[in-house]
């Protein structure tokens, strides 16, 4: 609220609190707001309902649909921090751990990735029949959490949901099992039927409280199942990072230019601001590119040749 009181004209946000808090208030903010950018996957969802039940008050761009964002922030961006934030907090083995990723979009993807190359045994869980048939072509166990609850070494929920991993789950799981979130609320991992089902609390170190379950097994929380790779590690890292950034102000930007013509929705980032921090990336990385021979062009352009 107090960010909101100085009345700006765009709003930057990860995971649509400050969108959601002048919707909530809207006699009291955002009547200077031209437009909005939402960082995050959770943050979308929750704009996308807005705009479906036709409320959403001004344009919001989608930073986490952008290529330049989801494929590399998300994947690997959380895949690595993820790792860092349960490695700093346990010091635990990956090799040979049960590790099991619930979600299978691009965060889950790229942490699902990290695991394998670790020497984990993966297991994914997933509702979408669609992400999970990629999980299993891209060579993963794929079960429901029931059935991985009994398994699992490891669990970490990167779904933008909540209750994935409730008290059933906990009632399953193996004697000192992790479980973490990296997902964003702490909603995701059912905390209050974990409190019922347990004994006492143990905060074994900084970060890890430990859960004395009444039937005698312990399950090793972390960072109180906020954000792993924030409440016991450093988050992403800048040279992934940029790339996001990049997005925010350059869709600032064009809010700023285009934002007052824009009906109240969710929109995707333009593809040139897209294309134009690829390029610019790669210039970084001191990476080249091929370039389309005028040859080329025309056969891509054309509709004559073929086989």
């Amino acid at each position: 609220q107090a960010v909101l009181g100085i009345s700006p004209h765009v709003t930057m946000d990860d995971g649509a609190d400050l969108v959601s808090t002048v919707h909530k208030q809207p006699s009291r903010f955002g009547k200077d707001i031209i437009g909005g950018t939402e960082e995050t996957t959770t943050g979308v969802i929750r704009l996308q309902s807005l705009d479906a039940q036709r409320q959403l008050r001004y344009p919001v761009i989608s930073v986490n649909d952008a290529d330049t964002k989801h494929l590399f922030d998300n994947r690997y961006g959380t895949g690595q921090s993820t790792i860092d934030g349960i490695l700093r907090s346990t010091n635990r083995l990956v090799a040979g751990s049960v590790f099991v990723v619930a979600g299978y979009g691009w965060c889950g993807k790229g942490l699902a990735l990290r695991a394998r190359g670790m020497g984990a045994q993966v297991i994914v869980t997933e509702i979408d029949p669609i992400k999970g048939l990629e999980a299993v072509m891209d060579g993963f166990q794929v079960m429901s959490m029931h059935q991985a609850a009994g398994r699992g070494d490891i669990f970490v929920t990167v779904t933008g949901c909540s209750q994935v991993i409730t008290g059933a789950h906990f009632a399953r799981m193996k004697d000192g099992a992790i479980v973490a979130n990296s997902g964003h609320f702490d909603v995701e991992v059912d905390l209050a039927a974990l409190k019922r089902m347990s004994r006492r609390v143990v905060v074994m170190r900084q970060g890890i409280h430990q859960y004395h379950l009444k039937n005698g097994r312990r399950i090793n929380l972390l960072g109180e199942g906020r954000l792993v790779n924030l409440a016991c590690a450093e988050g992403h890292p800048p040279g992934v990072m940029d790339m996001s950034f990049a997005n925010q102000a350059l869709a600032c930007e064009y809010l700023k230019r285009k934002g007052r013509r824009l009906a109240p929705h969710v929109y995707p980032v333009p593809a040139e601001i897209d294309r134009e921090i690829a390029r610019l990336k790669l210039a970084a990385l001191g990476v080249a590119l091929d370039r389309l021979t005028p040859a080329q062009q025309r056969y891509l352009s054309g509709w004559e040749l073929g086989t």
